[in-house]
């Protein structure tokens, strides 16, 4: 029996192809992608363009894969968490963010993480699988199906579940799905890929696709990183630095640094006095995310007063550093929480809908 291929694990080019290997015409590719993702059907019998003969011979042959969530929580603040299975009974989970006039959408990357950052649930259960092209791709989908009238979905941010650099392939695929022309149609300046740091792969990134870049620093000194941040003991600060340094941005853009403020680790005026000074040659901002606390971790937030005073410093030599607050609290909104809730039992396996959603 022939194994039946994914349309959203292809390439527009590479399905071309495919569909020419097999005698249909190379214009069909156009057709059916516009279909799956302009109009988002996933049965080729709805499309009308195609002659019967072909509809039912691609059916044979084809199948266009989507995600259903198992859970949608809906925060008291707006935004809303998706529990995803996969075929394979692993679950992934993307987050929808409401911004004044639109909503970003946050994706996962990978099932788990090896990156082993102690501050992040994700990266306690280690990396189970990176996802596929489709995988990334059907949460965008899937979210596009369930926002609410009037307010579009924009922004892409990759800073879910995984490191997106360590899934390399998959994710530059399905960027270029999501901003295709028979793709989702996305501009390239409203997707940010995160990373923590897998420095060689940023100078890739840079090549071979054009999109934001924001990196978790989340330390200004290498000791400190080491302990927060394992990567950085193969990437220290300064080679990652150095490869930021060389990633191309386009016009008034700036890579953005990420940094989860814990109380008495990296908090203190002297690590904002030593982060500005280290920024300094690069074209940076600073989001601050006071560190969202889960069971059995050490860290703590930061007091509000540390919290301001380190911004402070920050803007007085002349950074943007933007507090970024949590949301999404009320519904395990961090990254990891859920999913982990899940293996717990701690999660009805029905879809759900709390908090207004």
């Amino acid at each position: 029996m022939s194994v039946q291929h994914d349309v959203r694990n292809f390439t527009q080019e590479a399905f071309t192809r495919w569909l020419e290997d097999h005698n249909v015409a190379a214009y069909r590719a156009d057709q059916i992608l516009r279909w799956v993702y302009h109009r988002n059907i996933c049965s080729f019998s709805h499309m009308t363009d195609l002659s019967k003969d072909l509809r039912e011979w691609l059916f044979g042959q084809l199948v266009i894969s989507r995600l259903e969530p198992t859970q949608v929580l809906g925060s008291v603040d707006g935004s809303k968490k998706y529990l995803f299975r996969l075929e394979d009974g692993h679950h992934i989970e993307s987050v929808l963010i409401p911004e004044r006039n639109h909503w970003t959408l946050c994706v996962s990357s990978q099932v788990g993480c090896a990156m082993g950052c102690k501050f992040c649930l994700t990266g306690r259960s280690g990396l189970l699988r990176d996802l596929e092209p489709a995988e990334i791709v059907n949460q965008v989908c899937a979210v596009k199906d369930d926002l609410p009238h009037g307010k579009p979905l924009t922004n892409i941010v990759f800073m879910g579940m995984g490191e997106p650099l360590a899934n390399y392939d998959s994710v530059i695929q399905a960027i270029g799905t999501i901003t295709g022309n028979n793709g989702l149609q996305f501009s390239n300046r409203r997707i940010t890929v995160s990373t923590a740091g897998l420095a060689p792969r940023i100078e890739d990134l840079g090549r071979d696709i054009t999109v934001n870049l924001a990196v978790s620093l989340n330390a200004a000194d290498n000791k400190t990183r080491n302990r927060l941040m394992p990567i950085n003991r193969t990437y220290p600060m300064e080679e990652l630095l150095s490869a930021c340094g060389r990633f191309p941005l386009l016009s008034r853009r700036r890579i953005t640094f990420e940094y989860v403020l814990m109380a008495g680790v990296n908090d203190r005026p002297e690590d904002a006095k030593r982060l500005a000074k280290i920024l300094r040659p690069l074209r940076a901002k600073i989001n601050l995310i006071p560190f969202n606390p889960f069971e059995g971790t050490p860290f703590k937030t930061p007091s509000e007063a540390a919290i301001c005073a380190f911004q402070k410093i920050l803007l007085d030599r002349h950074y943007t550093a933007i507090i970024r607050r949590s949301k999404g609290e009320d519904i395990h909104a961090a990254c990891g929480q859920l999913r982990a809730r899940k293996a717990l039992g701690m999660v009805p396996p029905q879809r759900g809908r709390q908090a207004g959603a």
